[in-house]
Order: C-alpha cells, then sequence, then structure tokens
C-alpha cells in the first residue's frame, strides 16, 4: 500500500512493504500541492515569458543574436546551479523543500525587477537571477515527486505535476494578454502583477508542502552501491555518472538538447514566417500549454507501461515534426500541437526515467545531472540558433536545426539506457 510520510522526511513518502494492501494508484498529497505551487508560479513566470521575446525585440530593438543571447543566459544559468541545488537538497536528511523555497523566493523577487531595467547587461543580469532560482529548485522539487511516489507510478505522478505545471502555463500568457489589451503601460503592469503572482507561489510552499528533517528518509527504491554513500557528498554526486543508466541518460538528454530550439525562437518562427500579429504574439504560447496539458498525464501513465525511454524519443519525433511544419509554413495550430506533445512526452518523462538509475539519499543530486547536461545543452542551442539566424536567415537556421535533431535522435537510439523503464 502507497502511504503518505506526515513527517515531511526526506522521503515524504513510502510504500508500505509491511503489510499488503491494493496497488498504488492514487497520486501522493505531496505531488498535489507541489503542482499547485508550480501552477501558481507558472503563471507568474509564463506572463513574463509570454511578452518577453516581444519586449525586447520589438520593443527594445534586439536583433536575434541579441535575443539569443539573453535567452541563452535565461537557460544557461539555471544549468549552472542544478547540481549545487540538487546536491544541497540531498545533504543533511534531505532539505528538499528548503532548497525550493529559496528558489521559487529567488525568481519571485526578479519580476518586479525588471520594472527598473531597460539595458541588455541589467535585463540580462535579472534574468540570471531568476533561471538561478529555477536551478535550485527544480532537481529538489522533482526529487520530492519522486520520493513521495511508488517506482512504478512515478510517470503518472509526474504527469498529473507537469499537467498542474502546465495549466499555470496555459493561464499565464492569457492573463499577459488581457493586461496588455487594458493598460495604458502594458508591460510595466505585466510585470508587475506577475510579481505579486510568483510571491503567491511561495507562500502555498511554505504553508502547505511538507519538508524538513524530522522525518526518517525513505526506504531505496534502488540498490545502494559504493557510489551512493549514506552521508551525500558532492564527490559522491559525480560519481553517480559511473552508473551505466545515469550516464546514458544525461548523454542522450545533452545530445538531443543540443537539436532543440528554444520556446521563444518557435514563437518568433510562427510570427515571423507565419505573419501573426504582434497583438496575438502572447497567446502563442496557450497552443503548446493546451496540448501539453491535455497530453501529460496520458503520456506519462503510458511511459509507465510501453517505457519511459521509448517515450521520451517519441517526443523528440514530434518535435522533428512541428519543425518539418514550420520550414513547410504548415497551420500554426498543428505546429503548437507537435510542440506541446513534445514536452508531454519529455518533460516528467525523463525524470520518472533518471528517477529508477538513482538511490534515494542521492535523488536530488542525480536528477540535477541528467537536468544539467539537457539545459547546458538547451544553452548552446540558444545561442547558435540565434547566430544562425542572425547569419543565414530563419529558415537556413530551422533546417540545419532539423538535421540536428535527426541525427542526435538517431545516436540517442543507440545509446539508449540498458533499463527502458
Amino acid at each position: 500500500m502507497y502511504v503518505a510520510d506526515s513527517r515531511g522526511g526526506a522521503g515524504t513518502g513510502v510504500r508500505d512493504a509491511s503489510r499488503p494492501g491494493p496497488r498504488a494508484t492514487a497520486v501522493a498529497p505531496t505531488v498535489l500541492v507541489l503542482g499547485t505551487v508550480s501552477l501558481i508560479t507558472d503563471v507568474s513566470s509564463e506572463m513574463v515569458t509570454a511578452v518577453l521575446p516581444l519586449y525586447l525585440v520589438a520593443g527594445l530593438g534586439l536583433s536575434p543574436l541579441g535575443f539569443g543571447l539573453l535567452d541563452g543566459v535565461y537557460n544557461g544559468f539555471s544549468a549552472l546551479v542544478r547540481l549545487v541545488g540538487g546536491h544541497l537538497a540531498d545533504r543533511g536528511g534531505g532539505r528538499h523543500k528548503a532548497v525550493a523555497a529559496v528558489g521559487y523566493g529567488l525568481s519571485a523577487v526578479c519580476k518586479p525587477a525588471l520594472l527598473l531595467v531597460h539595458s541588455l547587461p541589467l535585463i540580462g543580469a535579472v534574468l540570471a537571477v531568476d533561471r538561478t532560482g529555477k536551478g535550485l529548485r527544480t532537481a529538489p522539487r522533482d526529487a520530492l515527486i519522486s520520493l513521495s511516489s511508488a517506482p512504478e507510478t512515478r510517470g503518472r505522478a509526474f504527469g498529473v505535476h507537469r499537467a498542474m505545471d502546465t495549466a499555470g502555463a496555459l493561464l499565464g500568457p492569457l492573463v499577459a494578454f488581457l493586461i496588455l489589451r487594458q493598460a495604458a503601460e502594458g508591460y510595466d503592469a505585466v510585470f508587475t502583477v506577475s510579481s505579486c503572482v510568483a510571491a503567491l507561489g511561495v507562500l502555498v510552499l511554505l504553508l502547505f508542502v511538507p519538508g524538513g528533517r524530522g522525518g526518517p528518509p525513505a526506504p531505496a527504491t534502488t540498490p545502494a552501491s559504493a557510489d551512493s554513500p549514506a552521508a551525500p557528498s558532492l564527490r559522491a554526486s559525480l560519481a553517480l555518472l559511473r552508473r551505466r543508466d545515469v550516464r546514458r541518460l544525461t548523454v542522450c538528454a545533452t545530445l538531443l538538447g543540443l537539436s532543440t530550439v528554444s520556446d521563444s525562437f518557435v514563437y518568433l518562427l510562427l510570427q515571423h514566417r507565419l505573419g501573426v500579429p504582434d497583438r496575438w504574439f502572447a497567446l502563442l504560447p496557450l497552443g503548446t500549454a493546451a496540448a501539453f496539458l491535455l497530453l501529460a498525464l496520458p503520456l506519462g501513465r503510458l511511459a509507465d507501461r510501453m517505457g519511459r525511454w521509448r517515450m521520451f524519443l517519441a517526443g523528440h519525433v514530434a518535435l522533428l515534426a512541428a519543425y518539418g511544419l514550420l520550414l513547410a509554413h504548415g497551420p500554426a495550430y498543428a505546429v503548437l500541437l507537435l510542440h506541446g506533445a513534445f514536452y508531454a512526452a519529455t518533460d516528467g518523462v525523463l525524470m520518472a526515467a533518471a528517477s529508477t538509475a538513482v538511490p534515494d539519499e542521492l535523488r536530488g543530486a542525480g536528477l540535477a545531472l541528467v537536468q544539467t547536461g539537457q539545459a547546458t545543452a538547451r544553452f548552446a542551442a540558444s545561442l547558435a540558433f540565434g547566430a544562425a539566424w542572425t547569419a543565414w536567415g530563419d529558415r537556413t537556421a530551422l533546417t540545419t536545426a532539423a538535421l540536428a535533431l535527426t541525427v542526435c535522435a538517431v545516436c540517442a537510439v543507440y545509446l539508449r539506457p540498458a533499463q527502458s523503464k
């Protein structure tokens, strides 16, 4: 039977092996509360993300290369601190909630700071701090989800969380769109409302997510070894790469990340190639978010049955199809549907697959290793795509990205982990 740990230790939920019970089907309360926090936080962050490309390119006159640099910073700083966040969360018997709270708090204070900066260096600095917060919180949050869920239902648990997270991503652009239509100083109003919503998310996390050191750690779902000592250290965290499945997951996530065009560039490409008016630009992320919301849970459950690695690769096939439609001037709704399907099949599914390969006591660091490889690759991809667009034009840049994704996907097939579940 699956039970929640009300004392909120390193594992907020454990499987009760001492007595029989029905197969776990319910999602743990911790997952639902974390989903609520992510929903609120994503309303805040996606309000900014929805208008930021247009604000920077049309409002401040940045070139695609300049935007690529900022977008790279937006993702790159997250990559740099993920390992730190995962390592800090694992120490002392589990500080997952505390480290996650610091990360959410940093991102919250950055929203009002956008009201005060209008130059490229200062905007880059604010975005770097915001992404530092995201990097700190992501691995501890995902560790809490995996530790509170039975191994055979982690795909479903991550699917539920990502669906709730994406509900916020769906609402954020809509709120931004309504504010821009009503407010005279539209961008400033968006940043102000975003900061208030972000503060609410931090409050919900502090009040309702169980955490701390008081509870006992969950029994290991992955056998301990010399690579996972009882007292986690940074060296032991990095030593997880000696595990074949962890290493291959990290390499494959990194390879595929190198050929992933960032969301902001996808929306700019849609506007540029399909002639979407500026006033509708903030609504483009709604298409991706709606598809993600509808597909996250069913694809997460399907991944538990058919294999998470297969689902992860299938998601990149959907992304490749989206690139093809963009090149062929296909309908915007189809591009956004495939874009959302890509995230539904990869985001939580990758974390569910990685959580099976690492021990409980190094769960935060193990997930952070995979996330860091992927985020670092996407940082490089954003810089490269912005430079290619500036030098060669959007069509050549997107064609190159599609070819690179095809090659990387083929390599990932041969490098797949031994355990497809």
